[in-house]
């Protein structure tokens, strides 16, 4: 969601962001952003890209552009924003619709050559280093068959443990390989509980599970959780100088989802923006299939603002923990990784 301070305004800018995000509209970012001023990786992967704007706030560097842009050359020595709404880790995750992990890293490598050959291979090692690479990444690949069925009844080719095993493995891929081209410092993102938001939610059968939340999903979510936390206690033993860290957005959501009040939200449940049950069916904006939409009057009392993404204020608080808040042993908050 952009970045934007009046709520009036932060309704007009996110239903015009509904009208360019390609599918499902839970993004995955690689993004490198640059320490000491200098730059800083957002690796790819699927993290709220606008908590990763929001860092950029706190570390005092400008918004960086997507890697698309023409324009984001310019900005290579600050950082680089590989991010794509809608991709995975998984290849097959909304294939033809988004630029996937291994698309983001050959990005990333051309970026690094371009450092490489515009000021040397000491400069451009030195930045690297520096830089901190955010990852957010797992959401579509689970969420996908949900949203693409529109169902919670499908058949998976993989098991739970299976589908997870595989998606940390692409992951830890794109870890060593930026680790080989010099990266030290990482920025990660856990999962939220998937079948909690309203997208989800709005799938369950009204009559006998409208309360609930697809369990399924947030499973899901939570063993991939659980088996990201060991990963990168491996990796720290596996790779040279490698510093991370892990952000808790499980936890943090799940907290506002369930008791809103005790944050001073009014609702954590429906969402500001949308039609139908939870407000859950992704309409906001009018441009999509389904038409019809609400929006209601103060999205500041809402945890979700549309059917998939949370509200600006969510995504502010978010940032500030990221940034701030005291790490567990061995690990680190963002703002030390960019000291």
């Amino acid at each position: 969601m952009p970045l934007l301070r009046s709520s009036s305004s932060e309704t007009l800018s996110s239903i015009l962001e509904t009208t360019t995000t390609l599918t499902p509209p839970l993004s995955t970012s690689l993004i490198s952003l640059h320490t000491e001023k200098h730059s800083s990786a957002f690796p790819p992967a699927a993290s709220p890209t606008a908590v990763s704007f929001l860092i950029s706030s706190y570390a005092k560097l400008p918004l960086i552009p997507p890697y698309m842009e023409p324009d984001s050359r310019r900005y290579y020595k600050i950082g680089a924003n590989f991010a794509s709404a809608g991709a995975g880790a998984l290849v097959e995750t909304f294939q033809g619709s988004v630029i996937g992990l291994q698309t983001q890293l050959s990005n990333h490598k051309k970026v690094v050559n371009r450092l490489r050959k515009i000021y040397g291979n000491i400069e451009a090692s030195d930045t690297l280093s520096k830089a901190v690479y955010l990852f957010s990444i797992g959401t579509n690949d689970y969420a996908s068959p949900y949203l693409i069925t529109n169902s919670t009844n499908f058949t998976s080719s993989y098991s739970n443990s299976l589908l997870v095993k595989i998606v940390l493995g692409n992951l830890t891929t794109a870890i060593k390989e930026l680790h080989k081209r010099g990266g030290r410092k990482f920025g990660f993102l856990n999962l939220g509980p998937l079948g909690c938001i309203p997208g989800m939610r709005i799938l369950l059968n009204p009559l006998s599970e409208s309360v609930g939340c697809v369990k399924e999903a947030s499973l899901l979510a939570k063993l991939h959780n659980q088996e990201l936390a060991k990963l990168l206690k491996r990796l720290t033993k596996q790779l040279h100088g490698f510093k991370y860290s892990l952000y808790d957005f499980s936890s943090n959501i799940k907290h506002r989802i369930k008791h809103p009040s005790i944050y001073g939200y009014k609702e954590g449940k429906v969402a500001c923006c949308g039609t139908g049950r939870f407000r859950g069916t992704f309409s906001c904006g009018g441009r999509r299939p389904v038409k019809e939409f609400e929006v209601c009057e103060n999205p500041k009392e809402y945890v979700f603002w549309d059917s998939y993404h949370f509200t600006e204020r969510v995504y502010e608080e978010m940032a500030h923990e990221m940034w701030n808040k005291e790490a567990s042993r061995g690990t680190y908050n963002l703002k030390a990784l960019f000291q």
